[in-house]
């Protein structure tokens, strides 16, 4: 029986030989299969983990941002009531001065600059700190996902303090700037305006629209000037005497403008700002409200005129809008501006771009 079953191996030797070697390499196969897919899986384990981590960084740095912006307002406040002081031109009204119309024409001038002043920068400190917190945040997910030593950080501590504190020149320089550009359209659209004629809220929309025009197509300079200072000429200015923080804060600055000269950013203020403006004319709507018992319905199309207000008794409520909208208390203001989804994906793309990994060969 054993030499049949041998004669019978011998002769089918290459069928043998071939089958086996199909089969051995079908093992070897199944098992690089098996290597290959439990590697894939662990790589987008891996990457699922790190994009969690790196979401979970995002909506922090989002939070840090609102937080930032609310703290920042009360300082704007006081910065726009120390330069366009109303408050002492209505305690002056109070003696019955010789010169009453000629302050009250002053104080329609400085209430209507310091509320559109309000809009503007309060709109600028929103989108402004949402491009610098998101560069710095970016390169904190670097610094910390790639474990870099203090030496190497991409924004270490005392270069995230000389960045930020450029904030402060839309607090100062820029501000200033920006207040006599506004006062300057301001004067010429409402200067001839007696303050016994009435404007409906349609016509005080239109008003606050030419002011815009002339603010934003008649400057010579783009709205971003009174943002960001050129600081990194100051620093560049010592040459030989830059240190590697100071050269790590002007290609911030560099890179902070460069978003700022973006379309996409351009888009956005323009967004935060015509959302700023309604809701402005939506706080000045409660009271343009036809007096109670009028028949006349609040929701027709034409009510927006059906109530006119003598500009003097606009001038108080006018200059008492700061107080809403430079508010530390999130108010519908604010909350629109932080909550705008355009400013929220915008954020996000900043955030994407500098804190992907790439960055770090640049």
């Amino acid at each position: 029986m054993f030499s049949s079953v041998w004669n019978f191996v011998k002769r089918h030797k290459k069928k043998f030989i071939f089958t086996g070697a199909v089969v051995g390499g079908l093992y070897f196969l199944g098992k690089y299969a098996q290597k290959k897919i439990r590697d894939i899986q662990e790589k987008e384990a891996t990457e699922y983990i790190a994009q969690a981590r790196r979401q979970y960084h995002f909506e922090s740095n989002q939070r840090t941002c609102n937080m930032t912006v609310l703290s920042m307002l009360p300082s704007l406040r006081e910065a726009i009531v120390n330069q366009l002081n109303s408050e002492s031109l209505t305690a002056l009204l109070k003696t019955r001065p010789a010169n009453k119309l000629e302050i009250w024409e002053d104080l329609k001038i400085i209430s209507f600059t310091r509320t559109v002043v309000a809009v503007y920068s309060t709109c600028m400190l929103v989108v402004l700190l949402r491009v610098q917190l998101n560069i710095i945040g970016g390169y904190l997910y670097l610094d910390n996902s790639v474990g870099k030593s203090a030496t190497t950080s991409l924004a270490p501590p005392d270069v995230q303090q000389q960045y930020l504190s450029s904030i402060q020149h839309l607090l100062g320089d820029g501000l200033t700037e920006l207040m006599t550009v506004v006062k300057r359209a301001v004067q010429n659209s409402l200067g001839d305006v007696s303050l016994k004629q009435s404007l409906s809220l349609l016509e005080l929309e239109q008003q606050l629209s030419w002011i815009r025009a002339e603010v934003e197509a008649g400057s010579e300079r783009p709205l971003t000037w009174y943002m960001l200072a050129d600081d990194e000429n100051a620093l560049a200015d010592q040459a030989c005497g830059l240190t590697e923080n100071d050269v790590l804060t002007i290609r911030l600055l560099n890179e902070t403008r460069d978003m700022l000269d973006s379309p996409d950013f351009t888009t956005v203020l323009n967004t935060c700002l015509n959302r700023g403006f309604s809701r402005l004319l939506d706080n000045l709507a409660e009271f343009f409200r036809p007096p109670p018992g009028d028949s006349a319905p609040s929701c027709a199309p034409d009510s927006l005129s059906a109530v006119s207000l003598p500009l003097a008794k606009i001038i108080p409520i006018i200059n008492g809008q700061i107080n809403t909208i430079c508010s530390d208390i999130p108010s519908h203001f604010v909350q629109d501006l932080l909550m705008n989804d355009q400013v929220k994906e915008f954020a996000a793309n900043v955030y994407e771009t500098f804190s992907a990994p790439q960055e770090l060969q640049k």
